[in-house]
């Protein structure tokens, strides 16, 4: 006879539940609870041990390099050093010989920065929950949602800000089919064990040749490859390094903003001529675009949109995203010695014999198909955006419930201008909030850290009025003692 049947766990009631610990959750999560000193709960449901490390900063190898200085990262906005003051405070940097500059810049392993983050979320105590789990579904209820837990475990929230991440990328297929279970084949490049069984003299073919690409050139350097590596891409550019010279952002782009792509292109090249006879380099002219980027954004037009990300998207992101100093000088070494090849082309086949890798690559530019003989392949064409709503379950079982679905554009959920999710029926849903790049499609430019924290700090302060709000469906049952 069997015995009794386990209890089921009790249920974790919490005015707020997020869904997502990376570094948009922490920060959501450290926002509300510091403008809300009343609340005593805030859960967040992240299945990875630390909460503040995401996708992004989980990377324990120490190749792998926070992409601006650290005077430009922080968790709170308003205070642009608190992530250097730490790595200074804690002795991090003194015991990184090489994230210095010579210029006084530091540009420290990322691990460093989801070390300050789990370390800031800390100090606030037992009122930020951690249940160490996936969500796999959320369900409405009189009082708000009840979210299903991979644990079993389920929790019950007034108001849900969505935090997740990225997925990682989706191989191309003709890759898949041909090397699924080859010992080299990585398809996920952010898998530090799987770059390791790449031998020292293997020739390796790297699909992708932007800031993925870098970070993954620098992980075999420091495993002690010294073989040949092609990249390949459609359009071949290579992520652009930091200037030599720092200036302040240059130039205004959300005065009377562009309505086209072309006029947004024509007033960028127009300004960074400006720059550059002032003495600037392209950089600052760059960097106000960023700052300005939800202006310009929301001045254009859907069908604009589109034409941007379908013809621009590749160009902005080589400049925007810059590789640290340290990783740079990597490339340019491997590419003088030339055991680096950076190419303009594309796959057109894949076949395996054994251990054995051909592929037959097409120059963009000459036309012409050769096949080579490589050893190893890796993966490094960015996070699938179009595929988060099929690969993550909470996702998946938000759209199939209405209460969510994919923006326009296919860049992530859709979402209100006030931060709410987007449902099936085209309205905002009650008391459900979208955090983190996943909003972009709406917001515009939320990829680097700081508009992921500024976005934070809105998110945080619409939740917190909705909890003041007299008919928010939190405040019955799940506010704060």
């Amino acid at each position: 006879m069997s015995g009794p049947a386990a209890e089921a766990p009790a249920a974790i009631e919490t005015p707020v539940a997020i869904i997502g610990g990376g570094v948009s959750g922490a920060a959501v999560a450290w926002h509300l609870l510091t403008q809300r000193p009343d609340l005593d709960r805030v859960v967040v449901i992240e299945p990875r041990a630390g909460l503040g490390r995401g996708l992004a900063y989980s990377a324990a190898d120490p190749s792998h390099r926070i992409n601006v200085p650290s005077t430009r990262m922080s968790l709170i906005p308003d205070q642009p050093e608190h992530f250097n003051d730490w790595l200074e405070a804690s002795g991090r940097l003194d015991r990184d010989a090489s994230a210095r500059t010579p210029d006084g810049r530091s540009f420290p392993a990322r691990s460093a920065f989801g070390d300050y983050v789990g370390e800031t979320l800390a100090a606030l105590g037992p009122r930020l929950v951690h249940v160490a789990a996936a969500a796999d579904d959320v369900v409405t209820t009189d009082d708000g949602y009840r979210i299903a837990c991979s644990d079993g475990r389920e929790v019950h929230a007034g108001t849900v800000v969505l935090a997740v991440a990225h997925v990682a990328p989706s191989p191309p297929g003709i890759l898949g089919r041909a090397l699924a279970g080859h010992p080299r084949f990585v398809p996920n490049p952010w898998d530090t064990p799987a770059l390791a069984a790449i031998r020292p003299s293997d020739r390796v073919l790297i699909v992708g040749t932007g800031l993925t690409m870098a970070d993954i050139v620098a992980s075999l350097d420091r495993l002690g490859h010294r073989g040949g590596i092609v990249a390949v891409s459609r359009r071949g550019l290579r992520s652009r390094g930091h200037a030599t010279a720092q200036h302040d952002p240059y130039g205004d782009f959300a005065t009377a903003p562009a309505r086209s792509v072309r006029e947004l292109v024509r007033r960028v090249r127009t300004t960074v001529a400006a720059a550059e006879a002032e003495g600037k380099s392209w950089h600052c002219v760059f960097d106000q675009v960023r700052l300005q980027g939800s202006a310009i954004w929301h001045a254009l037009p859907l069908t604009e949109r589109a034409r941007l990300l379908r013809h621009l998207r590749p160009f902005w992101d080589v400049h925007r995203f810059r590789i640290a100093p340290q990783v740079e000088d990597g490339i340019d070494r491997r590419l003088a010695a030339g055991t680096l090849e950076l190419r303009t082309a594309s796959l057109q086949g894949v076949e395996r014999d054994g251990d054995a890798i051909r592929v037959t690559l097409r120059g963009r530019r000459s036309g012409e198909c050769a096949t080579e003989a490589f050893d190893a392949v890796v993966v490094a064409t960015g996070p699938a955006h179009g595929r988060v709503f099929a690969d993550n379950p909470v996702l998946a079982a938000l759209e199939a419930r209405g209460l969510a679905r994919p923006d326009p554009l296919r860049l992530g959920i859709d979402t209100a201008d006030d931060g709410h999710a987007v449902g099936r029926d085209g309205r905002p849903v009650p008391g459900l909030y979208v955090a983190g790049p996943l909003a972009r499609g709406t917001v515009g430019e939320l990829m680097g850290l700081p508009d992921v924290t500024n976005y934070a700090v809105r998110i945080a302060a619409a939740v917190a009025a909705e909890l003041d709000a007299p008919d928010s469906a939190a405040a019955p049952r799940y506010a704060s003692a």
